[in-house]
């Protein structure tokens, strides 16, 4: 079992669970996501990019691997799920303050 800091952690097990308000609860009031070439800024577009790629893709992540680097945290995930060459690894690099994610960059 990896050790991940402790909104790290949230956001996956939220994920997994498929509960978007609990994962979008994980992230700042002005946090950033960026995932397939969008940006999404907020708690509640934070949710609804999480509700709609859940829904269109159906796919869950196993965090392989953590790593921190020049104050980020770049957990390596398999994503399985309906997309071409699934699965996949992909790079989630996470920026953290106190117990929230105030960024995150899929790729």
């Amino acid at each position: 079992m990896l050790s991940l800091p402790e909104p790290i952690a949230h956001y996956f097990a939220a994920d997994l669970a498929s509960d978007a308000s609990a994962m979008a609860r994980c992230f700042t009031a002005d946090a950033v996501v960026r995932d397939e070439g969008g940006t999404f800024t907020g708690v509640g577009a934070i949710q609804q990019w999480n509700t709609q790629a859940k829904a269109k893709y159906h796919y869950t992540v196993e965090p392989l691997s953590v790593t921190a680097q020049h104050g980020e945290i770049v957990v390596i995930g398999r994503v399985a799920g309906d997309f071409p060459g699934s699965p996949i690894n992909l790079q989630h690099i996470f920026r953290i303050k106190g117990d929230k994610i105030v960024s995150l960059e899929i790729r």
